[in-house]
């Protein structure tokens, strides 16, 4: 059984539909698919039936932007459901956003020579039940400006750069803490693209694993072959779950594809899973 559990769409940063996302994943020769859209499960009917639809097995997931100081840290969470905790988590994450982008475009605007709106950039926020995504902030302003979208956020509104706004992050053990309290699986997401060194990076993952996580996803399309086999190996360590994906977002974004890498569950992955997954495609 082949799986990608880590794909956007357009419920928060991502370009393609949760429809276009399952017929990917068929197209692909997947059996099983979670689509971790930032910050929320909205949307969560609509991409249960798109893969139903296509035939491919569903988990529910989402993607927890965390940061630990100005270090973007990153939790995946699967098979959590609505509730309380969540609506009073989806809350937050939408006023924050809202503020962020407000200090963004202001930034934006003096580094530019811009006039540019909180409007302009709720014109690239298609399903507005979800936050604010700093993207959508930087396509309007890619848009104005002429230039790539990618480019434009590692230059200037990435972590450190000049028009970049933390405000209202969760760290990674409220990722954590929010993902268990909603009955799902923590998986640190890409671990190799935590900007930290060796030593800071296996800290900080020693402290989450001792704060309930649960998974690393060891395979993620910019890890390594090397680094996939040490995030795999500490996990075993651990006694952690492993998870892998794509985190594919859109066609032209970083050559990333739906089911790329490969990535294969293990038994201990798909057990835990079992009570979460849509339909009966799976054995």
């Amino acid at each position: 059984m082949r799986a990608d559990l880590h794909i956007h769409t357009v419920y928060s940063d991502g370009a393609c539909t949760p429809g276009e996302i399952a017929r990917r994943a068929a197209a692909a020769g997947l059996s099983l698919i979670a689509m971790t859209d930032h910050d929320s499960l909205e949307g969560w009917e609509e991409k249960r039936a798109a893969a139903l639809a296509a035939g491919v097995a569903c988990v529910c997931g989402w993607e927890v932007s965390a940061y630990a100081g100005t270090v973007k840290v990153h939790v995946l969470g699967y098979g959590c459901r609505a509730g309380k905790e969540y609506e009073a988590f989806l809350q937050i994450r939408r006023q924050s956003a809202a503020v962020r982008a407000e200090e963004m475009i202001a930034a934006g605007n003096r580094l530019f020579s811009q006039h540019l709106t909180a409007a302009d950039a709720e014109a690239y926020h298609q399903k507005k039940q979800t936050p604010l995504h700093t993207m959508h902030v930087v396509q309007a302003f890619a848009a104005r400006l002429g230039c790539d979208a990618g480019e434009l956020y590692m230059e200037y509104f990435a972590p450190g750069k000049p028009c970049h706004s933390g405000y209202g992050r969760p760290t990674p053990q409220d990722a954590i803490d929010i993902i268990h309290a909603t009955g799902g699986v923590a998986s640190l997401a890409h671990p190799g693209r935590i900007t930290l060194a060796d030593e800071a990076r296996l800290a900080l993952m020693d402290a989450l694993a001792e704060g309930g996580l649960d998974a690393v996803e060891a395979v993620h399309s910019d890890h390594t072959p090397q680094q996939q086999a040490q995030f795999a190996q500490y996990a075993g360590a651990r006694g952690l779950l492993v998870t892998g994906g794509s985190d594919f977002h859109a066609e032209d974004r970083r050559r990333r594809s739906v089911g790329a890498p490969p990535f294969v569950p293990d038994e201990a992955l798909l057990a835990r899973f079992a009570p979460f997954l849509a339909g009966k495609m799976y054995p």
